[in-house]
């Protein structure tokens, strides 16, 4: 049971909180579940839309939330198609990002053997969504990198592998050096 306050008679808090106890003022009703969800998904069904009129940057690591938010659009996708009657004619999130001419989805990762796979596992999972990534932006790699340092050397013959993982990947591909701070 999460308590997010507790009643108490003195003018100043106390320190340590008092842990709250069934009896105690719990303020307001728990809001219903899946609250959050929903309001991140029209947040999110919001900037799909706005794509069509300007840039939206959507900056995400490939992780079980990205994934879920990809599956309640697709849900919500088959759930308006389900009720709608036929032949009508609608526009769905997951339709926009499935469209080529609105949504550009552009993969930003590491020349780094695990960032590589999360991308690559990223990819397969919109390509199953029909959702298929425009380009791939390999960030702060040393290749091409003028260097002597025995370190940045190594990393850069490290780059190798997962620079040729991301050719495998996609056609369209460009690296962007790390600058020099």
């Amino acid at each position: 049971m999460c308590w997010t306050s507790c009643r108490t008679s003195s003018a100043s808090p106390p320190w340590p909180p008092p842990v709250a106890e069934p009896s105690d003022e719990i303020p307001g009703p728990p809001s219903p579940p899946c609250t959050e969800e929903v309001a991140v998904f029209q947040a999110f069904s919001r900037a799909v839309s706005e794509g069509g009129r300007r840039f939206v940057v959507m900056d995400t690591a490939p992780t079980g939330h990205t994934l879920l938010l990809m599956d309640a659009t697709g849900s919500y996708h088959n759930e308006i198609a389900r009720n709608m009657p036929a032949g009508a004619r609608f526009t769905t999130p997951m339709m926009r990002l499935q469209d080529p001419d609105h949504t550009k989805v552009i993969i930003v990762t590491l020349a780094e053997t695990t960032p590589v796979l999360e991308a690559e596992q990223l990819q397969a999972d919109l390509e199953r969504a029909r959702i298929h990534p425009w380009a791939w932006v390999v960030d702060q790699t040393l290749t091409g990198v003028r260097t002597t340092d025995p370190l940045l050397r190594r990393r850069q013959a490290a780059e190798r592998g997962p620079l040729d993982e991301v050719r495998c990947a996609t056609t369209r591909a460009a690296q962007v050096p790390l600058a020099e701070h």
